[in-house]
């Protein structure tokens, strides 16, 4: 929307002081000649904004110029600074918000306060792409139409036609009535009820999105925490779950715990090693599970665990025979 990019621009101008058109593109994402038609239309609008020629220049704002934004104090903006996800931000299809946002959070500081606050925010970092491993906290990959789309039907209360893949299903249409969305862990879901019972979507698997001109039928509070938990306790409790004997290297014991539902019995060998009797929502969790901690841990039952394994490593050995 050109307001809030306008907004965008002269916040980037009041910060940084003298930007190139080429610079104020990037950060706005969008074309230099866009740019351009924008500072005309700040200029025409009476915003003091000028242009310095030469190599080093750009276009800039006349000293003491000030816009009508509230202020925040120093901790108040300083939480606000760090605590915004861009991971979460991402998923719902709020990138670009966000960064707007966090140039008017910075704004409306004391102007003596702004630069302790910024610089307070490049001491904590939130949530990096990777680990100390290089490995990539797993991406959700949602086109912004669709995840506007589907915050319009919850923010609106109406209804939601989506075009849903669910695993090992041809993706097909359907029609809910969206309670909430919720991110977990860089994942999105979408809460929702269908012809009376509650289901819960994956937001990367909602192919195309259409809001309805039809209410939703849904309270009209939730307590969308409780409904989280509720419906993971479900899951958590629900599908073909398998009970898997475990001996494993004590040092990989939170791996294995945090991914599986429950540990239902525990105890230690005589070397050292433990034996754990764990449950997982299906067999290929148990198998995705087991086959991430390699030789640290062997499934002792059941056998049917043991094969899969067992071909898995059989199969890979075979591709690096010469």
């Amino acid at each position: 929307m050109r307001a809030d990019r306008l907004v965008s621009l002269v916040l980037l101008l009041r910060r940084h002081g003298r930007l190139s058109a080429a610079r104020l593109a990037r950060e706005l994402e969008v074309s230099t000649r866009t740019v351009l038609r924008d500072i005309e239309a700040l200029s025409a609008a009476g915003v003091p904004v000028y242009a310095e020629r030469g190599r080093h220049g750009g276009f800039a704002l006349l000293p003491g110029f000030q816009t009508e934004l509230t202020g925040l104090n120093h901790d108040e903006a300083l939480a606000l600074l760090v605590a915004g996800s861009r991971r979460g931000a991402q998923v719902f299809g709020l990138g670009s918000a966000l960064a707007s946002a966090m140039l008017k959070v910075a704004d409306a500081l004391p102007e003596g306060h702004r630069d302790i606050a910024a610089g307070a925010a490049r001491r904590l970092l939130i949530e990096p792409e990777t680990d100390l491993l290089s490995r990539r906290a797993p991406a959700e990959e949602v086109p912004d139409a669709v995840a506007a789309e589907i915050r319009r039907a919850v923010f609106a209360g109406h209804r939601l036609r989506i075009r849903y893949a669910a695993v090992d299903q041809a993706p097909k249409w359907r029609t809910v009535d969206p309670i909430g969305l919720v991110t977990a862990r860089g994942q999105g879901y979408l809460l929702a009820a269908r012809s009376g019972e509650d289901r819960t979507y994956r937001l990367s698997r909602v192919l195309a999105a259409e809001e309805l001109d039809e209410p939703a039928e849904r309270p009209d509070d939730v307590d969308l925490d409780r409904a989280w938990q509720e419906r993971s306790t479900r899951f958590r409790t629900g599908g073909d779950q398998v009970v898997v004997l475990v001996r494993m290297n004590p040092a990989r014991r939170k791996e294995l715990v945090d991914t599986a539902l429950a540990v239902l019995a525990e105890e230690s060998d005589e070397d050292g090693r433990l034996r754990l009797e764990v449950s997982f929502q299906d067999a290929r969790h148990a198998v995705w599970a087991l086959w991430q901690l390699g030789v640290s841990a062997e499934a002792l039952a059941p056998e049917w665990l043991r094969a899969s394994l067992r071909d898995r490593a059989v199969a890979i050995a075979a591709r690096y025979e010469t």
